[in-house]
């Protein structure tokens, strides 16, 4: 009887150690909740990760974007939707771009590929590559 004591009390310790931040167990369903990527300083900002994260990438994108100039030396403007991809070490990766003018689409891939290194987004405790999908008008 103690031998089966002992075993159910360090089975129920051990399952306890082995608890992941953000994995929710209610009966028989289990919940992972995904956390995004944080931007480079956002970890002790007063925001939330998301709002700082968006307040730090309208900074970089303002800071870095050059309109550019067609054959003709003109401003070219126009909207762009970006696809890009943090992955598990933090590295933007994947990038592309869709929208009617080449130049606009090719300006937005730069500006997002110089994205600083972030704290990669995790799910059940495993860094994960997240993937993002924005429109950019210029």
């Amino acid at each position: 009887m103690k031998n089966l004591l002992f075993i159910a009390a360090l089975f129920i310790l051990t399952s306890n150690s082995q608890a992941q931040e953000g994995v929710t167990v209610k009966g028989n369903t289990i919940t992972m909740k995904e956390i995004g990527p944080v931007w480079p300083g956002c970890e002790k900002s007063e925001l939330s990760d998301d709002d700082c994260f968006n307040k730090q990438l309208a900074k970089h994108i303002k800071s870095n974007f050059k309109y550019p100039k067609d054959a003709n030396g003109k401003i070219v403007r126009g909207k762009s939707v970006i696809t890009f991809y943090i992955d598990e070490n933090g590295k933007v990766c994947k990038v592309s771009a869709e929208g009617p003018e080449k130049l606009v689409n090719q300006e937005a891939v730069r500006i997002t590929k110089l994205f600083p290194i972030m704290k990669p987004g995790y799910r059940g405790g495993k860094n994960i590559e997240v993937k993002f999908k924005m429109p950019f008008n210029f």
